[in-house]
């Protein structure tokens, strides 16, 4: 049986200093906490070029050292040919859903484009803007922090689902390996948004 190729998220925020560079260093060592190193890779992007080439704001950076998360990170812009290498793509807010899902090339695409915060269960969908993470670069370190919390709100959902997106794939590969053998084939990938 062929091992899945690792299940690939990207985290978008405006310009990738604050808010998805925090998501992507949270979920990375909650994956690895959750022995899931090397099946799930993370990243993270902006929806535009303003800090391309920047290292996380010095606060993100900040809180996050204080909380015991590392991060080595340089900001770049999402672009659309990178749909097609992953599995989900997560927006902290409900602009930059709407945008990426706008840069899809396809419908598939567009349905990997999900709100983090739609993965926390105490987060309310049916406020207005109660599945966003706001945005803390105008404000101080307890914009920041509060910015963490919600992050490690929805990162143990988060998690659960990419498990369940694994299993899936290793069931499907599994179920589809002998019948694409004896046509010569390639095993479907069988991996899914979640």
């Amino acid at each position: 049986m062929r091992v899945p190729l690792p299940y690939r998220v990207c985290f978008v925020c405006t310009g990738n200093i604050c808010r998805s560079p925090m998501a992507e260093s949270v979920v990375r060592a909650h994956a690895r906490e959750a022995g899931l190193d090397g099946r799930v890779e993370v990243d993270s992007a902006g929806t535009g070029p303003w800090h391309e080439g920047d290292g996380a704001d010095h606060r993100t950076v900040a809180v996050l050292t204080a909380h015991g998360y590392e991060q080595d990170h340089i900001a770049r812009q999402f672009r659309a040919e990178w749909f097609d290498r992953l599995d989900l793509v997560i927006a902290l807010d409900s602009g930059h859903l709407h945008e990426l899902r706008a840069l899809a090339p396809t419908p598939r695409d567009a349905a990997k484009v999900r709100l983090l915060r739609g993965y926390d269960p105490d987060a309310d969908p049916d406020t207005p803007g109660g599945l966003d993470v706001p945005d803390p670069y105008f404000g101080g370190t307890d914009d920041f922090e509060q910015c963490l919390e919600m992050v490690e709100a929805a990162s143990g959902g988060l998690l659960e689902a990419v498990e369940r997106a694994l299993a899936a794939a290793e069931t499907a590969e599994t179920t589809a390996a002998p019948s694409t053998t004896e046509r010569g084939g390639e095993p479907a990938a069988g991996k899914e948004a979640v």
